[in-house]
């Protein structure tokens, strides 16, 4: 089966780079020349949208012939743009060589060509390098729009002499691609997303497929926070969805940009991860329109409903050529074409539907872990610990009494000792606001087993916190990063181990969440008879001792019985989503396993093991991976777009 895989992976990238490695038409970036002959037309008959469009890019400040270019050598810009020199001149002077390179198609009049010209050959002749933090993001969201205007003036009497050409293109291989051609998967995804658009633009502009391919590869199995499916979830939430949305508006109208220039050129980029930029922006819109969306983490208001006009394109791919619907898209429009323009470059109105959809959106996945609330109902006979009191005490007097409930109430319960967690109880929760964490001074685990032979526990409907603050960090990227340090405290989730397989029985995991672990977020070792249900362990393992990849969110060694169905296993920052090793009758089923620095689930070692139905991308390596193991029946899987 592995062989079969990796057969059908090979061919796929040879269809792929088939396409790829045709001549690339020009002009062929955002616009064929077919586009740009209609939006001509459009405009010279005064029809709508396109002339509310025309007349609002005309009222641009850079739309002006007295725009001056202001080129500078060295280009510096800060985090967040801060202590910048020429980084403004720099992207206003992108957005003004597109608008006059666009006056000039539109309405013939050469001295917009030659203000074009002008801006291009100012920049190209003197700006030497960029510095700073901001500098490869730079270059990502200025890159993609000089190409559009160079692309429409090498194809039209421009009089854009050979010389200059030569020395934009050294421009954009003396400092554009050095800075881009490695991304940065390392910061948020839009970052990559501004990226992958630039260097699609510059490979077609250069006619090099190796660029063009790199790019397409990257959108499609970026590593790190690189990718479509990095960037956007199964559910439609994006990557930077907590933490403003006017970051999520930058990465999801890159990731539009260059799948509207890969189509150009007859590569499908839209329906990648079956149509996931359909989803992500259906989910942006409707929560910027001010409707509640369905999400993990706390989804943040800056810049809600103030929308960016990036919704044009994916409105023309998906409702009008695909046959998809897309409400909470076009009602954003409706919006950004009071004030916009895209609708004149990127709206060729519904009647241009070519052809019948051949996939729908996918619906969003049901969010599982800790919910609103608990789940089950406790017993009558249940302590309810108050935050303050012993959990430890209350466990215990279960245990003598012969088991019972624990519940923890809601706020934040800080241990400044592991849990010992005895026979017979049953630890729970009353949802996502009950938070047991670590003291934010302490190492080791959170809960452990008070004897080898634990047996006969339950874990549900309560948060397990491995951060040092029970809030998350607005930035998905700041606790990823703090986490990827190798002098991190090793701060673990749930540690149970046995003496010998089988010695502890009976463990049962049901919607509990443990995150933010750097160490393991659970680890289970000689056990028979463990199931993990609806749970979401996620954003465990990081590089702390003894080492990258060999903690994950879920661990399971020398154990049988084991069902883990329904649940969530994304974002080990270095590790496998599910890793379970010389182990037996095993059943994965209904999970998501997702966006994880290894595999998303790997078995080794093992033997009756059953792994179905379970969506597994955007992982750093395969999505499911069994080796030296028996009896193995996969089926069912969604494996896509992993590295």
């Amino acid at each position: 089966m592995a062989h079969l895989r990796t057969l059908t992976c090979l061919l796929l990238l040879s269809a792929a780079n088939a396409v790829a490695s045709a001549p690339f038409r020009h002009p062929g970036i955002l616009q064929s020349r077919d586009d740009l002959e209609f939006l001509k037309r459009k405009v010279a008959a005064s029809e709508e949208p396109w002339k509310q469009a025309w007349d609002n890019l005309l009222a641009q400040p850079y739309s002006s012939l007295d725009f001056d270019p202001k080129p500078v050598t060295y280009i510096v810009r800060g985090a967040y743009g801060q202590g910048g020199v020429g980084d403004r001149a720099l992207m206003q002077s992108a957005n003004a060589a597109y608008s006059q390179a666009l006056q000039w198609y539109i309405t013939g009049e050469r001295a917009h060509a030659r203000k074009a010209i002008e801006i291009l050959n100012a920049w190209s002749g003197t700006l030497w390098n960029l510095e700073g933090n901001d500098a490869k993001l730079l270059v990502g969201m200025t890159g993609g729009t000089f190409c559009n205007a160079a692309e429409i003036l090498r194809a039209t009497d421009s009089r854009w002499s050979d010389a200059d050409v030569r020395q934009f293109r050294k421009l954009l291989f003396t400092v554009y691609v050095p800075l881009m051609r490695d991304f940065f998967p390392e910061a948020n995804g839009n970052w990559d997303a501004t990226m992958i658009y630039s260097l699609l633009s510059i490979g077609i502009f250069c006619d090099d497929h190796a660029l063009f391919d790199l790019a397409v590869d990257h959108y499609q199995r970026g590593p790190g926070n690189g990718g479509i499916t990095k960037y956007i979830y199964p559910s439609g939430q994006c990557q930077e969805n907590t933490r403003d949305q006017g970051h999520v508006q930058l990465g999801l109208g890159h990731f539009a940009l260059a799948a509207r220039t890969a189509w150009t050129q007859g590569v499908d980029l839209y329906s990648a991860a079956g149509n996931r930029l359909a989803l992500g922006f259906e989910f942006t819109a409707r929560y910027m329109l001010g409707e509640d969306v369905p999400m993990y983490g706390e989804i943040s208001a800056q810049l809600r409903g103030s929308f960016s006009d990036i919704y044009e394109s994916v409105l023309q791919h998906y409702r009008f050529h695909e046959g998809l619907d897309m409400p909470y898209v076009a009602r954003a429009v409706e919006k950004t074409r009071l004030t916009g323009w895209t609708a004149l470059t990127m709206y060729t109105g519904p009647e241009s539907a070519a052809r019948p959809a051949t996939s729908g959106i996918e619906k969003p996945v049901v969010l599982v872990g800790a919910m609103d609330s608990a789940t089950a109902n406790a017993p009558s006979d249940s302590t309810k610990i108050a935050v303050g009191e012993s959990i430890q005490s209350a466990l215990d007097a279960k245990a003598t009494a012969g088991g019972g409930w624990v519940v923890l109430a809601a706020g934040v319960h800080v241990l400044r000792q592991p849990v010992r967690l005895p026979n017979g109880v049953t630890l729970a929760g009353e949802g996502r606001k009950s938070i047991l964490m670590l003291d934010p001074a302490g190492k080791g685990p959170a809960i452990v087993n008070a004897a080898p032979d634990l047996h006969d526990v339950v874990l549900r409907d309560f948060v397990l916190e491995g951060a040092v603050s029970p809030r998350p960090n607005s930035d998905p990227n700041g606790d990823r990063r703090t986490r990827s340090y190798a002098n991190a405290p090793s701060r673990a989730g749930i540690i149970l181990s046995g003496l010998h397989e089988g010695q502890m029985r009976n463990i049962r995991f049901e919607h509990l969440t443990v995150r933010h672990c750097t160490h393991n977020g659970v680890a289970i070792r000689g056990a028979a008879k463990i199931a993990v249900v609806a749970s979401d362990f996620s954003e465990n393992g990081s590089s702390v001792v003894p080492g990258p990849g060999l903690e994950h969110n879920l661990l399971i060694a020398h154990s049988s019985g084991i069902e883990i169905t329904g649940g969530r296993f994304d974002d080990s920052p270095f590790g496998s989503g599910i890793s379970i090793s010389e182990s037996s009758d095993i059943t994965i089923a209904g999970n998501e396993a997702a966006r994880n620095h290894r595999e998303g689930v790997r078995v080794e070692g093992s033997s009756g093991v059953r792994v179905n139905g379970n969506l597994a991308e955007g992982n750093d390596r395969e999505g499911i991976q069994c080796v030296l193991s028996s009896a193995v029946e996969v089926s069912g899987n969604r494996e896509r777009n992993n590295h």
